[in-house]
């Protein structure tokens, strides 16, 4: 039986949100192909992880009988992230752009997690892992756009998911979301339904494909 690992990060709930929409449709399709499946789901802003702390952070370089009460209580708590991530066969993230990279919940999450030995170096524990990420965000910062430049998350989630932890990664972005929110950008409002209506389908689509591989 498959499982999946679902993580939100937005906070803003349901239709209020512009990533959660797109990961529920994942989500909903992925359930559809795995109905024994198991899923993993972690909302980071309802319930968000401890960020890092000296004492987990030391922890995974200690051995464990040296350890310190504080720091094997720390890094418990890593290892419960780390092996959710490790026992994946896919992973699912909602990451949005906040102030041009991603929420401080989901940096916290990926902190706990990377762990050199064992999530990084040579031979990362989830190396190939499926990972489809959604990053939504309010503008576009798109090749060629003004803002080209000030596209601080899929850059470093890059760097993170794929280049250290050697995850596989795919990139679902439904952007202008604040079109229909801000005067300013009505005239981009049929570009943001676009792209908010590929962003479902490409959602969707993507579940299906990662559904039938691992079935193969």
């Amino acid at each position: 039986m498959a499982t999946l690992l679902h993580i939100d990060s937005s906070v803003f709930p349901g239709e209020a949100s512009s990533s959660r929409p797109v990961t529920a449709t994942f989500r909903k399709v992925w359930e559809e192909q795995h109905p024994e499946g198991t899923v993993i789901y972690r909302d980071l802003a309802a319930d968000p992880v401890p960020h890092i702390t000296a004492a987990a952070w030391s922890a995974g370089y200690t051995d464990p009988a040296e350890r310190t009460p504080e720091q094997s209580a720390a890094f418990a708590a890593r290892v419960k992230l780390i092996e959710e991530l490790e026992q994946a066969d896919a992973v699912l993230i909602g990451a949005p752009m906040y102030n041009f990279s991603i929420p401080s919940p989901l940096k916290a999450w990926l902190d706990n997690v990377l762990l050199l030995g064992r999530t990084a170096g040579e031979t990362p524990s989830a190396q190939g892992t499926p990972t489809v990420v959604v990053a939504s965000r309010g503008g576009s910062y798109a090749p060629g756009t003004p803002r080209e430049g000030y596209d601080f998350v899929q850059n470093y989630l890059e760097a993170i998911l794929k280049d250290t932890l050697g995850l596989d990664v795919h990139f679902i972005v439904p952007e202008l979301t604040m079109a229909p929110r801000n005067p300013a950008m009505s005239e981009l409002v049929p570009l943001y339904e676009t792209s908010r209506k590929r962003a479902l389908e490409d959602a969707a689509a993507k579940a299906k494909e990662l559904a039938e591989l691992l079935a193969s």
